[in-house]
């Protein structure tokens, strides 16, 4: 509730919290835009393996251009300015960060980002979904075990929905379901970048001039993207993965507290305490009335009898018995709001979600027949989409992750709908993107 207070009393004596941004991609320019007009951030470094995309960003966040002419991480530390690096690892070369944001989007750079700031003993903001969703759990053990925090990013969904979560738990009531809004009906989990427009719902063209990646906005649409974001919400709160993937019903924000509970109790659910998606779409294409496509929700019920009698005493949206209530956020700011997480950890050493188990996991399956020797696209391809599973049965049953699935040969056919496995594939033995993972496996299973 003070953050805001104490950055001020941190600009106040000189202290800001002091801050690396890796990716220059839209949710980085975001985080500038408002970081400039935020007292007691420094932003001392940006850093993009492509060498335009920091300036580009800094010129779209109207940074001061005097403030950006730092001609190196040690220029800017004592300045005040901010450099502008084309080489990320640059930014762990020697001390002086609070905190490093990595923003970039392939599940690889994520991974090696975060190791070498928990290896220099940087706090972590994990931004990178598909990072998270690959080896969250490892990265985030080996954070506290240096005493570092690593933390989801406030703005993005998976944070905002272990706030709700955490909200209830605090307040003493059961969560029954949290997730978040999506655009999403069956078939859709086929769609590749050639396809995606016609569902997203603008024409290509439009896409083009608003720079909007179609391998991007195909991870929204197959699904891929709702599995990642729930798998890192179910790591960090403990809820569980439906065990036969996400479903995403039709639902609109008055329909929560009916829907979003256990089948048991006249809802869709199997079990309390789980993850799932709600479509912004109603099965035969119509818009959900009240949908929550950009927003985020929780269900809960009160275990005391007397606090579920007030819930409509207060207006509070519930189930037709009065058992089970809804509460909602109908929309994020995705960067727009990450300076919350930037001082939280910075001032406070807490996170904005951080993963504390293994619970899911998202696994690569088939959107058409593949021959052997045929090269997988990775999420947003046109060869597989991400699906949400318990981390135990993708365990057990071997399943390939999707974060590992760009450019990787396949050593046997597959066919559409085939959930793959690690012995579907062709991995490099030495790449330390499957090093990782195989030790927060082998972690997992100890």
């Amino acid at each position: 509730m003070n953050l805001s207070v104490l950055l001020a009393e941190r600009a106040a004596a000189g202290k800001p919290v002091r801050i690396g941004l890796i990716g220059g991609g839209k949710v980085g320019c975001q985080f500038l835009a408002q970081a400039r007009h935020t007292p007691g951030m420094h932003v001392v470094a940006v850093a993009d393996t492509d060498p335009e995309r920091g300036p580009t960003a800094l010129a779209l966040a109207k940074w001061p251009p005097a403030k950006a002419v730092a001609r190196s991480l040690a220029d800017a530390l004592e300045t005040g300015g901010t450099w502008v690096a084309s080489d990320p690892m640059a930014l762990f070369e020697r001390p002086g960060l609070d905190v490093v944001i990595e923003a970039t989007s392939k599940a690889r750079n994520g991974v090696i980002h975060g190791l070498a700031a928990i290896d220099s003993g940087i706090n972590l903001i994990m931004v990178n979904l598909a990072a998270d969703a690959l080896a969250g759990p490892l990265l985030a053990e080996k954070a506290r075990a240096k005493g570092l925090v690593y933390s989801l990013g406030y703005g993005d969904q998976p944070a905002l929905i272990c706030e709700l979560v955490d909200w209830a738990r605090t307040c003493g009531f059961e969560v029954a379901t949290a997730g978040r809004g999506a655009r999403w009906r069956p078939g859709y989990q086929n769609t590749t970048p050639d396809t995606v427009w016609r569902h997203w719902g603008i024409t290509p063209d439009r896409a083009r001039a608003l720079d909007m990646s179609p391998r991007t906005f195909t991870a929204f649409i197959d699904g891929t993207r709702a599995a990642q974001e729930l798998a890192s919400v179910a790591n960090a709160t403990g809820l569980s993965a439906p065990a036969a993937g996400l479903s995403i019903p039709p639902c609109g924000a008055h329909d929560l507290a009916r829907i979003l509970k256990p089948s048991w109790d006249g809802g869709y659910m199997d079990n309390m305490g789980q993850v799932e998606a709600v479509s912004s779409l109603e099965r035969d294409g119509r818009t959900v009335a009240g949908d929550l496509r950009w927003g985020v929700f929780v269900t809960f019920r009160a275990p005391a009898e007397y606090a579920s009698l007030n819930f409509a005493e207060y207006g509070i949206a519930t189930d037709d018995g009065g058992d089970y209530a809804a509460r909602w956020r109908p929309h994020h700011f995705v960067g727009m709001e990450l300076g919350v997480s930037v001082a939280s950890v910075g001032l406070y050493g807490s996170a904005t979600g951080s993963p504390r188990s293994f619970k899911a996991d998202v696994v690569a399956v088939a959107k058409t027949d593949l021959k052997a020797g045929a090269e997988l696209d990775g999420a947003g391809g046109s060869t597989v989409w991400g699906k949400l599973a318990p981390a135990r049965d993708s365990l057990q049953q071997g399943w390939l992750p999707i974060g590992l699935t760009d450019g990787v040969p396949l050593a046997r056919p597959v066919t559409a709908g085939q959930v793959l496995t690690w012995a579907d594939v062709h991995l490099a033995p030495d790449d330390p993107l499957v090093a990782v993972r195989r030790e927060m496996e082998a972690a997992a299973k100890a």
